[in-house]
């Protein structure tokens, strides 16, 4: 895979306690590296938006998006997905921001 930039789309408190542990290891919602097998990622914000109204549209907690350099990691593209197989090390994250979906054209309720 190349260089370019992808994302994931995590809870706060999940990339604080990363961030405290040196490595982040949910694949998405509710699941963990080692129960999905891989870190679900996206290729952009399309795919994220998708990701979020799959997932985490019924949370008030607050969402971040992580910017990953996926240099070294392994990175395999399924489905159209990228995915992360192994944790994701803090270090390669280039770049979180608060998640906002009415801000990223999403509908809200």
């Amino acid at each position: 895979m190349t260089t370019r930039r992808i994302h994931h789309l995590a809870l706060r408190t999940d990339w604080d306690d990363a961030r405290a542990a040196g490595e982040y290891r949910i694949s998405t919602l509710g699941r963990t590296l080692e129960e999905e097998g891989f870190i679900h990622c996206s290729r952009d914000l399309t795919q994220l938006h998708g990701v979020h109204t799959a997932y985490y549209s019924h949370l008030s907690e607050p969402l971040i998006v992580l910017d990953i350099d996926p240099t070294g990691l392994d990175i395999r593209l399924e489905n159209g997905f990228p995915h992360l197989y192994g944790p994701l090390p803090v270090t390669a994250v280039t770049a979180t921001r608060p998640y906002h979906p009415a801000a990223a054209g999403e509908s809200t309720p």
